[in-house]
């Protein structure tokens, strides 16, 4: 039932998607009524050197009109604005923002990002929809809509292409549905217009901190030492000490220039880091062989047959002790697929 003209209705909708998005993205659009009174604002992680397609992608699925986001621009209803690459996309009450700050998840744009900013920005008017993604961008995002009075909507884990970013949101968010893309379309199309809860106004400190940080960087210097305590781990981007931040279930750190991990993004970022070395330790001892086996072949040459042998034994012996690393960086078992979603 619609509301009331003076009262705030239900009109933002932010969705996330990731790996196997598009085509939940597709459906959800178009399965979604084409006269809705609501914008709609949509982050899909896309790698930061490739500008995004998805506004044609999602043009030729939709009669609502669809762009790339830009800057500054005022947020009206009957629009689909997309993320575009390498840029954080937020919501302000004054419009829309772009940012290039710290990556939050791995990921720029980041859809909590987007989530946290339109919770702060527009309370209980909000509703959130998680689509099929790898890890756990989102989930947190989600919860501040929640934590807001908003409306939280997550495709079912066994429809989504990727599904663990919908299991994550439903293990740490109270969900208000989970269902197919058609039936959160269809529920975003009940909800739309609807009057918006009024409660009390949640002034939330640390996620305006947050807010700032995605929008300006300059982490330490805006206090986020003080979001929570001082970890044992350490940021895999910038070696910087990682804080823990803390809301209801979910575990989350922020470094002092402003990364932000959730515990499986900050799980695939070490592997990450383990793998990069690994390799980097094989390159280098590989080289001490080659270097070991042309420095014998030069005492070979010049006669010095003691010092060749030494030289030869000695690599043979760096050969050897690299066994146990090769065995290891081509262990799928330690490098497990189960942060990876």
């Amino acid at each position: 039932m619609p509301s009331p003209p003076d009262l705030p209705k239900r009109d933002i909708v932010v969705i996330g998607a990731s790996a196997g998005g598009v085509e939940a993205l597709r459906g959800f659009f178009h399965a979604l009524p084409a006269d809705l009174p609501a914008a709609f604002l949509v982050v899909l992680h896309i790698p930061a050197d490739t500008p995004s397609q998805l506004d044609r992608v999602l043009g030729a699925s939709t009669p609502l009109a669809v762009k790339i986001a830009q800057d500054g621009e005022a947020i009206s209803n009957g629009q689909v604005y997309v993320a575009s690459a390498d840029r954080h996309l937020m919501v302000t009450p004054q419009g829309i923002r772009l940012s290039r700050g710290p990556k939050e998840g791995r990921s720029r744009p980041s859809i909590d990002v987007l989530f946290r900013s339109a919770a702060t920005a527009f309370g209980s008017r909000v509703i959130g929809v998680i689509l099929s993604g790898a890890l756990d961008d989102g989930t947190a995002g989600l919860w501040a809509v929640k934590d807001h009075l908003g409306v939280t909507l997550v495709q079912a884990p066994d429809e989504a292409m990727y599904s663990s970013m919908p299991q994550s949101a439903i293990a740490h968010v109270q969900v208000d549905l989970v269902g197919t893309v058609e039936a959160l379309a269809a529920r975003v199309g009940k909800l739309v217009g609807t009057a918006a809860p009024e409660g009390v106004q949640r002034d939330n400190a640390q996620l305006a901190l947050e807010n700032h940080i995605a929008m300006e960087g300059n982490a330490l210097k805006a206090g986020v030492m003080n979001l929570g305590k001082v970890s044992k781990y350490t940021c895999p981007d910038c070696h910087g000490v990682l804080v823990q931040i803390e809301e209801g279930p979910i575990v989350r750190f922020r470094c002092h220039t402003g990364h932000a991990f959730s515990l499986k993004s900050l799980m695939a970022q070490v592997n990450e880091a383990i793998d990069t070395g690994l390799w980097d330790t094989l390159r280098a001892v590989e080289e001490r062989v080659m270097l070991l086996l042309q420095m014998e072949q030069l005492a070979q040459a010049s006669g010095a047959g003691d010092e060749a042998a030494r030289l030869h034994k000695e690599a043979e012996a760096s050969e050897k002790r690299i066994q146990p690393l090769r065995k290891l960086v081509l262990d799928p078992l330690f490098f497990s697929h189960t942060a990876k979603g």
